[in-house]
């Protein structure tokens, strides 16, 4: 089998027809050797070479897989079937970006040079050889009497567009479809780009929001686009641009794209995953495709286990979530500080196979939208997947969705069927107990550790002003030193959004958060302790899951514990057993008037046992640092 060679007049052939899909006949097989491949940053740098003319080139981030395991080599064979031909501002020439390709050969021994032969003699004469024979001169004194060398004009190579024509039956047809495509991949596009077209659809739009700063107000959304590679992309629209288009963006709809810019993402706000950023403006052009039924790219959705959210809190990095729907709460109320806008809120708690707990806050559409319709079937324990919510440690670790969040109730995915599966036949009997109940004190943990911040009782019982504007969070040790029996340790909470309920006329409880009568009704711990170390004492709040971990058993089991009656009292006797107990807190120090008085509320947002090493360690790090000083 002959070895395959570089196409002849490769290069050429590409100058001719700088952007394929502009080109008016079928372009032929183009087969480049590499040469001089260099990585620069995740790209890789290369220069393309025919035997005869060289073209510098660009193998975007997609491609860089196939370098790293060998599959595209230094002085190997490409067959380019897709490119971009690009003025780069910083560089004086032009450069190839190749957006897709296939290997035809592993390296050469050499670089490729092309030999021209010439047509009457078999005379092999090399481009760069000097060969100074005039340009009609016939040998016919020579024994070899007939050889005619024919002018050097003769002997240069064909045009583009001859070769286009006179190779047109000779090439692959799946290459002359990947050469005439009229839509870019999104993979293919870079700040440098002239003109593009893309045919993306919507898989997630963000809501319409307003913004002010020096130079005025204004208002701006954004979409997620998916091309039919599983390519993503976010577009971004300000103004009149975002009131244009708001309404022709739909969820799910696939569409033309044109005339847009691109930028570097800024990785505070990017949600997928892609370097580029794409703005589209007022003359941008936006055209809604029909017929696109098999054209359907899936949201990626990356899960993050509930009991591995910890890593992720006060971070910059969004994450996805998927769980079993616990409760739901009626919606609420919360005023804007910055302009005292009221916006709706609501918060559900989700559960997963680590049998932890989290509260996930929608907010204003997602509140009132899929808030509610999770209200009306959450005695059906749908399972929800969540994309692009913030990890936040309010009350212990809680998420919190954003204007381009999303929520997908039942999804039509293996993890959800999986899920949903575990919990019906087992998960639903299980005990749960909230992420930020179970963290770890160790610093290794990842989250928020027992040791960060970590302060005696006197250094919030004696600064008074703490929690004034917002919460302070602190680290504490120590000791469960009473209990008070008489005090109401517990409430009775509706089983659906765990709000106060009352007992309903007739029987059953009514639920004023659900407007739903229920036949029972869960008791939930709303606690008072007083908790003292070597600087003093103050008295903490402490409500079910955490209570539950400083009591040892459930309010049910407590409630039971108190009404047997005999001559020894259970129920104080469990009190005593939870008294002296040392326990590592994480706790949170607000502000709150009490007859026109204010006072210090200190809450517990997490509780965990002493991991006497890991405190062992913590000391001896301290003493180090007070000898260094």
């Amino acid at each position: 089998m002959a070895m395959k060679l570089p196409s002849p007049d490769a290069i050429s052939i590409i100058l001719a027809n700088p952007s394929p899909d502009a080109s008016a006949a079928d372009l032929p097989e183009i087969v480049v050797q590499i040469l001089d491949l260099t990585s620069k940053g995740n790209r890789y740098m290369f220069t393309a070479n025919d035997g005869k003319k060289k073209l510098k080139g660009i193998l975007p981030s997609h491609l860089t897989s196939q370098v790293i395991s060998g599959e595209i080599q230094n002085l190997g064979l490409i067959r380019i079937l897709d490119y971009s031909l690009n003025d780069i501002p910083s560089k004086s020439e032009k450069y190839m970006i190749v957006t897709k390709c296939e290997t035809v050969s592993p390296a050469l021994e050499t670089e490729f040079k092309s030999e021209v032969k010439s047509e009457e003699t078999g005379i092999l004469l090399k481009p760069k050889q000097e060969i100074e024979i005039r340009s009609e001169v016939k040998r016919e004194d020579t024994g070899n009497a007939g050889i005619m060398l024919k002018p050097k004009q003769e002997m240069v190579a064909k045009s583009a567009v001859q070769i286009v024509h006179e190779q047109h039956g000779n090439m692959a047809p799946s290459a002359r479809m990947a050469m005439t495509r009229r839509v870019h991949p999104l993979v293919s596009l870079n700040p440098y780009q002239g003109s593009w077209t893309i045919k993306v659809r919507v898989t997630n739009k963000g809501i319409m929001r307003t913004y002010k700063n020096a130079r005025g107000e204004g208002c701006v959304f954004n979409v997620e686009l998916t091309d039919e590679d599983g390519t993503e992309i976010q577009a971004t629209m300000f103004n009149e641009a975002a009131r244009k288009f708001y309404d022709k963006f739909q969820l799910g709809k696939v569409y033309y794209i044109s005339k847009g810019s691109l930028k570097v993402a800024n990785k505070q706000f990017k949600t997928v995953q892609n370097d580029y950023e794409m703005t589209l403006n007022e003359n941008s052009e936006v055209e809604e495709v029909s017929n696109e039924a098999a054209f359907v790219p899936e949201t990626k959705f990356n899960f993050i286990p509930i009991d591995m959210l910890g890593p992720y809190v006060n971070g910059k990095e969004l994450v996805d979530v998927i769980g079993v729907v616990q409760s739901v709460s009626p919606t609420m109320s919360i005023r804007r500080k910055s302009n005292n806008e009221n916006i709706p809120k609501r918060d559900i708690t989700i559960a997963d196979e680590s049998k932890k707990t989290v509260v996930v806050s929608l907010w204003n559409d997602l509140a009132t939208n899929v808030g509610q319709e999770l209200l009306d079937i959450a005695e059906q324990s749908p399972v929800v997947a969540i994309k692009s919510v913030k990890v936040g440690e309010f009350q212990g670790l809680s998420l919190s969705a954003l204007s381009k969040s999303m929520v997908v109730v039942n999804p039509d995915t293996p993890e959800a069927k999986k899920l949903k599966s575990w919990y019906d036949s087992e998960g639903k009997g299980l005990p749960m107990a909230s992420v930020g109940t179970g963290m770890s004190p160790s610093a290794g943990s990842g989250g928020r550790s027992m040791y960060s911040d970590r302060v005696f009782l006197s250094h919030i019982t004696e600064n008074l002003s703490l929690g004034e504007e917002k919460p302070a969070f602190f680290s504490i040790k120590g000791y469960i030193s009473f209990i008070k029996p008489e005090q109401t340790m517990w409430y009775r909470a509706c089983k659906t959004c765990n709000k106060k309920v009352t007992e309903a006329i007739g029987s059953g409880y009514w639920c004023e958060g659900c407007q739903k009568n229920y036949e029972e009704c869960n008791l939930r711990y709303i606690l008072v302790v007083r908790v003292s170390d070597a600087s003093g004492e103050a008295y903490i709040s402490a409500f079910n899951e955490e209570a539950e971990r400083i009591i040892g058993c459930s309010a049910e089991e407590l409630d039971q514990l108190k009404s047997q009656l005999g001559e020894e009292n259970s129920f104080e006797a469990k009190l005593k057993e939870a008294t002296w107990v040392p326990h590592l807190f994480r706790v949170s120090v607000s502000q709150r008037e009490y007859n026109n008085e204010k006072r210090q509320r200190i809450t517990v947002r997490a509780v965990a046992p002493v991991d006497f090493a890991a405190e062992s360690r913590f000391l001896l790090e301290e003493t180090s640092k007070m000898k260094a000083s």
